[in-house]
């Protein structure tokens, strides 16, 4: 027994006063009406009405369930208006994750901006330098520096950055400039390890004419390691040694003169920048709204764009 279809069968047959107006309020026929309502009779194991050949009448537990099953169903019809309202108007809970530097950096700033755009939805942002598991954590959206594997999930492209190598001005004039990576092993470098996994060498690319051949020449001698990019950069701006992090970590002091891209000619292939969400096209309101308001933001910025050779 359908016992939600039941009861709206009931309540039409008590507000109607009887089977066959309650059959044409729902377009049913008046036996399939009468079969409701002793199925249900029987589910509950009692009279819900009293009938006779001239009218139907509530019996004293027919007008208590009546009352009950009203406030179901209009528990249920303000459930179905809040679930449908989710769909076309951004609200509720809004749950974010980026990593650390880069949503400082980018996504709390447009987050912010989105709410104040967005008066009926409140947000949680999550900073961690791991990958997050959208489903299994309860995260809506995710922003994610890296090729992704086929996992189903939704993803749109905002943008790029390059892993680049850095130093100081007075570091390289210490120093020297290097010009080839062979040239690395009489240098000092700022190790910078976010996942506390092993320490991997740095790959470059085998040329300007071969980007996507990775080879590994002469390490660096690494004196220092921190697990933060922000630390790792200061000790770069400090003169301490090369560091290695993304584009879009220096643009700012790069264009400021503090620091200095070296072996461009080397670079590996740009990394995608995306937006990844798990609904796809039944997203909610506030989900597919942030991800359109986020898109334009970070597609606009100068530092998620592909470097002209």
């Amino acid at each position: 027994m359908d016992q939600l279809y039941t009861l709206r069968v009931f309540v039409a047959v008590a507000e109607t006063g009887g089977f066959a107006a309650a059959a044409r309020r729902l377009g049913l026929s008046a036996a399939a009406v009468t079969r409701s309502v002793a199925a249900l009779e029987r589910h509950l194991g009692a009279r819900l009405f009293q009938r006779s050949t001239r009218q139907v009448r509530l019996t004293d537990v027919g007008r208590a369930y009546l009352d009950d099953g009203r406030h179901v169903l209009d528990a249920l019809g303000q459930a179905d208006a809040r679930a449908s309202g989710a769909r076309e108007v951004p609200q509720g809970h809004l749950t974010v994750t980026a990593p650390v530097l880069f949503g400082r950096l980018h996504v709390s700033p447009l987050l912010l901006d989105f709410l104040a755009q967005y008066p009926l939805v409140t947000a949680r942002m999550l900073l961690v330098d791991r990958v997050v598991n959208l489903v299994e954590e309860g995260l809506d959206v995710a922003v994610r520096i890296a090729r992704l594997a086929d996992s189903g999930l939704q993803a749109i492209p905002v943008g790029v950055v390059r892993r680049v190598l850095v130093a100081s001005p007075e570091y390289l004039l210490r120093q020297g400039m290097p010009t080839h990576p062979e040239q690395l092993a009489a240098h000092h470098a700022i190790g910078l390890n976010t996942t506390g996994g092993p320490a991997l060498p740095w790959q470059f690319a085998a040329g300007a004419d071969a980007p996507e051949r990775l080879r590994s020449w002469a390490q660096p001698h690494v004196r220092f390691t921190v697990n933060a990019s922000d630390v790792a950069l200061q000790a770069a701006r400090a003169g301490h040694g090369l560091a290695r992090v993304l584009s879009y970590q220096v643009i700012e002091d790069v264009a400021a003169g503090r620091l200095r891209v070296v072996l461009e000619d080397f670079e590996t292939p740009a990394i995608p920048v995306q937006l990844v969400h798990a609904e796809g096209r039944q997203a909610a309101a506030k989900v597919r709204a942030f991800i359109d308001f986020a898109a334009a933001r970070l597609r606009s910025h100068p530092a998620l764009r592909e470097r002209r050779r």
